[in-house]
């Protein structure tokens, strides 16, 4: 996805604010099973998905819990680090091999300073980003397991395509046991 149409889906910048942006941006490349954030440890890297797959993961004493998803035009934060400077709490693994643009959060928070447009630009992030976490929320807690699928089909049927199945279980709180248990009673 090109950096231009990830930034506008944001907020729209004025042209010049939009080139002070994009030049504390640089393109990078993973491979499959990279692990672009470790939990415990503090990210000051943002990013935004060109290309691929990722899934943010805890872990727990038994097993892997999967909790988000991203895809091309996502971004790709450890808000923990990002607004406390702490150490995050999640692993993000690359599902696929990766096109990321990377930026420093502390080039974006001298933006943020130098430029107003920049600033609101990052207040809408924000607000996006939190509607995100709370709809993944809701979703997770007030569902069935089988509504939480088929909702999941209906609104990213791409990521059954791209995502193991025991992690999209995972994600759906629900064992892979489970899962395919629901994907034969819906055929």
């Amino acid at each position: 996805m090109d950096l231009d149409v990830i930034i506008d889906n944001v907020y729209m910048l004025p042209a010049k604010s939009k080139v002070s942006l994009k030049a504390s941006i640089s393109e990078v490349t993973y491979a499959r099973g990279h692990l672009l954030f470790k939990v415990n440890k503090i990210s000051s890297d943002i990013y935004f998905i060109k290309k691929g797959m990722v899934r943010a993961y805890a872990e727990t004493p038994d097993n892997e819990v999967t909790f988000w998803f991203g895809k091309e035009g996502d971004t790709v934060i450890s808000m923990k680090s990002y607004v406390h400077d702490q150490k995050g709490y999640e692993n993000i693994e690359l599902l696929e091999s990766c096109e990321l643009y990377q930026m420093k959060a502390e080039n974006l928070r001298r933006l943020f300073d130098e430029d107003i447009h920049i600033a609101n630009w990052g207040r809408k992030f924000a607000e996006q980003e939190l509607v995100k976490v709370e709809e993944r929320l809701i979703f997770r807690q007030c569902r069935t397991a089988t509504e939480r699928y088929k909702e999941l089909m209906a609104t990213d049927p791409e990521l059954l395509q791209r995502v193991q199945l025991g992690h999209i279980a995972s994600y759906l709180g629900m064992t892979q046991v489970s899962l395919s248990r629901i994907r034969a009673e819906l055929k």
